[in-house]
């Protein structure tokens, strides 16, 4: 008879949380910086056209976060701690990160994956869920 635990994965590996980083400075000076480099070309960020419209933040966003089984936090690159930093060192932002319950992070959601996603918060929804399932 199949194991009906077998597709879980060990309770030590199980996400406990996200971390959604932006390519982009928080601060009024960081906000103000990514707008014009936005509208110039300069600047891009794959994971703020997916978390917002050009006036605020996505009410289908929300919706989305809570529906989540596990906490969705979404930060710029300046306001990182410690351990999420050293985490995402060399890795191309904006990027998805998942928390595991033994401590460790993994890349959920590349910056590659995320452009891909063309500003879809539904397409957001369903590469989170398609990243779990694999692990």
């Amino acid at each position: 008879m199949p194991n009906s635990d077998a597709a879980q994965p060990p309770d030590d590996a199980r996400i406990t949380r996200y971390s959604g980083i932006y390519n982009a400075d928080g601060g009024l000076a960081g906000e103000i910086r990514y707008v014009f480099g936005h509208l110039f070309g300069s600047a891009e960020c794959a994971l703020c056209d997916i978390t917002h419209s050009p006036l605020r933040r996505k009410p289908e966003w929300d919706r989305m976060v809570r529906r989540l089984s596990v906490p969705l936090v979404v930060m710029h690159r300046n306001e990182l701690d410690e351990p999420l930093r050293s985490a995402t060192r060399g890795i191309p932002l904006p990027v998805v990160i998942a928390h595991r319950a033994d401590g460790s992070m993994t890349v959920a959601l590349t910056a590659e994956l995320l452009r891909g996603l063309d500003g879809s918060v539904a397409a957001f929804e369903r590469a989170l869920q398609a990243s779990r399932a694999g692990g």
